[in-house]
């Protein structure tokens, strides 16, 4: 059994944890702590309600010391990641953190240290890698159908106007766009920024072109904020074909429609949102595919997590790859203009 407790309560833990985890058996949520001011209106004591099978806490020092839980995961705001994860690790408690897992590259590898030096897991919450398109595209890649690979682009685009109180985008949703690919593809030999402030001049990141660029190909991460028009999720282009793959949108109806507490959506991806895949053989027959996607399930992290904790296996997400990552947005965010 993995005891688990959490730090916070707003969006990411009741849409994208506490759905998938109430699925495995192994799992047991115990304790989320909350500060005292973001419970005190009847509106959050009714929502903690209903969820009666876990203890809500304003202590967290009952959690630190609580020798039941085995993992903390950490959803609180970015800047506060480092000094809970400082504060767990001390405690003797495994640790989870939402991405990014740190403000900086350099609090990240003192967070490593001292969790080796503890003997303890400490690792960010990369749950897009578990995203069924881009395991769609980790297939195709992996098949070799397509050839010695070439060029992948990486998109998530939108058309909005100004919002407020918009930080910037590459430690929002691009920690995880540029950890999908050094995931599937590895650390990159050297990076190409363009990054820019499109409607938050010198304020904001809402439009950012990071080319990685390995042995003999170019993977393309890209956001913008000004893309009025349907644009692939994901483009692959390799020596002997093509895949490409429009947004699928498949997590949590549930979310949408404001139905606490949410349940997670395991339903495939229908046909007609399939991508396709055009291939030459080694006989020189051309081919057309449709590639199934299936359905996202976030708790295949914990899957893996959880051998790592209680079996000695390997973190999913290696502390190389997290740095990398850091690194990869500090010089974005030097470039921006």
């Amino acid at each position: 059994m993995l005891v688990v407790a959490y730090v916070g309560f707003g969006n990411s833990v009741v849409n994208y944890h506490l759905p998938y985890v109430k699925t495995r058996d192994y799992i047991r949520v115990k304790t989320i702590y909350r500060r005292e001011e973001d419970r005190a209106t009847q509106m959050e004591k009714d929502r903690e309600r209903l969820y009666p099978q876990i203890q809500f806490t304003t202590d967290f020092n009952s959690v630190l010391n609580d020798p039941e839980i085995d993992l903390i995961v950490v959803n609180s705001p970015n800047s506060t990641h480092y000094s809970y994860a400082k504060q767990i690790l001390n405690s003797g408690k495994n640790t989870l953190i939402e991405k990014p897992l740190a403000m900086s590259s350099k609090e990240a590898e003192e967070l490593f240290a001292l969790a080796k030096e503890k003997n303890l897991v400490l690792m960010a919450n990369q749950n897009r890698r578990y995203d069924c398109d881009f395991l769609s595209l980790k297939a195709v890649a992996e098949s070799g159908k397509v050839g010695d690979i070439v060029e992948v682009e990486s998109h998530y685009d939108y058309f909005r106007t100004k919002i407020k109180n918009f930080k910037g985008y590459l430690f929002g949703l691009g920690v995880h766009t540029i950890d999908q690919m050094i995931s599937l593809f590895g650390i990159p030999e050297h990076v190409v920024y363009d990054v820019r402030s499109i409607y938050y001049p010198h304020e904001a990141d809402d439009y950012f072109d990071l080319d990685l660029f390995y042995d003999n190909f170019k993977v393309i991460v890209k956001t913008c904020y000004a893309v009025k028009i349907k644009y692939p999720k994901f483009i692959l282009h390799g020596k002997k074909g093509s895949y490409i793959l429009y947004d699928v949108s498949s997590h949590n109806s549930d979310a949408k429609k404001g139905k606490e507490p949410y349940e997670a959506d395991f339903t495939p991806v229908s046909p007609d949102k399939y991508g396709t895949l055009c291939y030459v053989d080694d006989e020189g027959q051309e081919h057309e595919e449709k590639v199934p996607i299936g359905y996202t399930d976030y708790a295949r992290l914990y899957d893996d997590l959880y051998k790592c904790i209680k079996e000695g296996k390997e973190k999913p997400v290696k502390d190389k790859e997290t740095i990398t990552v850091l690194k990869i947005i500090e010089k974005a965010l030097e470039e921006r203009r």
